[in-house]
C-alpha cells in the first residue's frame, strides 16, 4: 500500500504541480499502488494530482478546512460550527459523515451560505479516507505527517538566522530530511503495517 503527502511546489498552479508530479514519477513514483494523495486542498495541486495519477485517491486535509472555515465563524457561532464539522470527519462511517455535513448545512445555511456550499462541493475529496481500514482513518484525513517536518525545518534553521550561501542551506535541509528518511526506514508505522 502506498500513500503520498506532498510538499509545495515553486508555484500553485495546475502546471506548476504537474512539472513537480512528473518530476517526481520520473524518478520513480510511477504509483502502481499509490492509493491515496493527502493535500491541503490547493486547487492547482489537486487537478494535477487527477492528471499525473489518475488512479489514486485525494484526500483533503480536515486540519486546513477547519481552520479555513473557523476564520469564517463569528466569535459566538465558533464552537458550535467546530462541533458540527467534527461530527463530519469523526463519523463512523461516510453515511453517518454526509448525514452529519447534511445537519451542519441545515444549521449554519443561512449564516454561512458561501461556507456551506464550498464544504458540500468538496465533501467527497474531505471523506477520501473512508475508503480505507478504519484504524487509518486518524492519519489519513490531514497532512500532519509532513507538515511536523516542516516545523522540524524551521526549528532547525530559525536560529542561525543567516547563511552564506543557498548551498549551506540546502545542505542544512538535506541532514534534516536524510535523518526523516532514516527514522522512517527504521520505525514502521504499526498502524500500516497492520491495514497490509
Amino acid at each position: 500500500m502506498e500513500f503520498a503527502i506532498w510538499p509545495r511546489s515553486q508555484g500553485e498552479s495546475q502546471s506548476d504541480w504537474e512539472g513537480l508530479l512528473q518530476d517526481v514519477y520520473r524518478r520513480g513514483l510511477e504509483g502502481k499502488n499509490l492509493q491515496l494523495i493527502v493535500t491541503d486542498g490547493c486547487p492547482g495541486l489537486a487537478a494535477a494530482i487527477a492528471t499525473v495519477y489518475p488512479r489514486a485517491l485525494h484526500q483533503r486535509c480536515w486540519v486546513h478546512k477547519m481552520r479555513n472555515i473557523l476564520e469564517k465563524a463569528r466569535k459566538s457561532d465558533y464552537d458550535q460550527v467546530k462541533v458540527d464539522e467534527q461530527a463530519i470527519y469523526q463519523a463512523n462511517s461516510r453515511k453517518e459523515a454526509q448525514e452529519a455535513c447534511r445537519r451542519l448545512a441545515a444549521r449554519w445555511r443561512k449564516s454561512y451560505p458561501t461556507m456551506v456550499r464550498r464544504l458540500q462541493k468538496e465533501l467527497p475529496e474531505l471523506l477520501s479516507f473512508f475508503h480505507f481500514p478504519q484504524h487509518l482513518w486518524r492519519k489519513l484525513r490531514t497532512t500532519n505527517v509532513i507538515e511536523r517536518c516542516f516545523v522540524e525545518v524551521r526549528r532547525r534553521t530559525r536560529p542561525m538566522v543567516c547563511f552564506v550561501n543557498v548551498e549551506s542551506v540546502d545542505r542544512i535541509i538535506y541532514s534534516i530530511f536524510q535523518r526523516f528518511n532514516l527514522d522512517w526506514k527504521n520505525r514502521t508505522l504499526k498502524l500500516f503495517t497492520q491495514a497490509a
